[in-house]
């Protein structure tokens, strides 16, 4: 076989509502995931031993991180074929902040997921490859299609969110990391609870000035936690909302990426430019937001 790549694109929450804690600690949640057009890759080919390798501008950041989910979604499908398989050899090329709501591992699981069936079980189900996706972590099964949902209840009830136009828009990373652990521990201290019941969805977005008007009524609960822990992320949002292209901002995930949405790729083109001139640390890349992407 020759080699196989697949994109494993970031996932954007455009809005994340979050309610209290249940007796089990876990948060219900109530968020729209659409995923960019970049992200990392992963890379699949034949191998003489089983290997793996990260690689990309990121992969100094998981040194150390322990059992990669790529790693895990690996031996999750070996151990669902129950069978010795050819060995291969997955190359994560890391492009993705790392700790930055944007889903980047359960992203790269979803990749690796999709490529080692191609190779080792192409007759497997898609509802197969979904549990097992699921069983690696809250976004596994949302991000195992790179396709917008609508996640519900701990983020495992999904439904297909409603038909989105392409949207341009602006990623933006201040250069820290956010601990989703440490941001829901803040959540927690402070108390605001949001409602998770889903807002009323239309079937369809016409254009993306429709899509931003309604997120402006949704919000991310969990920014003023992540603010508080990480201030960056609040200078990136007053600086976003500062900028005439910009129709809506908001924080992705648990942060600490921030996303703008653009009316069209010319607007965004020219904030990203702006942007990346005038704050070479932070982190800055214009995509397009919607999905399933050609190489998703």
């Amino acid at each position: 076989m020759t080699a196989l790549e697949a994109l494993a694109p970031a996932k954007v929450n455009l809005f994340l509502h979050v309610g209290a804690p249940d007796a089990q600690a876990y948060h219900p949640l109530c968020t729209l995931m659409v995923f960019a057009d970049l992200g990392d890759r992963v890379r699949l080919s034949p191998s003489d031993a089983p290997a793996f390798h990260v690689t990309g501008p990121y992969a100094a950041a998981l040194v150390g991180e322990g059992d990669n989910l790529v790693l895990r979604a690996m031996r999750a499908l070996l151990q669902a074929l129950r069978g010795p398989r050819s060995a291969m050899s997955l190359v994560l090329d890391k492009a993705l902040p790392v700790a930055a709501g944007l889903g980047g591992g359960s992203s790269d699981a979803g990749a690796a997921l999709r490529l080692l069936r191609q190779v080792w079980a192409p007759d497997m189900a898609d509802d197969r490859l979904q549990a097992l996706a699921a069983s690696l972590g809250a976004d596994g099964a949302a991000c195992l299609w790179g396709a917008p949902v609508l996640a519900e209840g701990r983020g495992e009830v999904l439904t297909p969110a409603p038909v989105l136009p392409a949207i341009p828009a602006v990623l933006v990373n201040p250069g820290v990391e956010a601990s989703t652990r440490a941001v829901y521990g803040e959540f927690d201290r402070l108390g605001r609870f949001g409602d998770v019941a889903s807002p009323a969805l239309p079937d369809a977005f016409e254009s993306v000035e429709e899509v931003a008007a309604w997120l402006s009524l949704q919000r991310n609960d969990l920014e003023p936690a992540a603010i508080a822990l990480a201030p960056e992320i609040g200078q990136v949002l007053a600086a976003l909302s500062e900028e005439p292209e910009v129709l809506v901002a908001r924080m992705s995930g648990s942060g600490a990426t921030c996303f703008a949405i653009c009316a069209g790729d010319l607007e965004a083109e020219q904030l990203a430019a702006r942007l990346a001139e005038l704050r070479p640390d932070w982190w800055v890349q214009r995509c397009r937001l919607g999905g399933p992407w050609p190489d998703a």
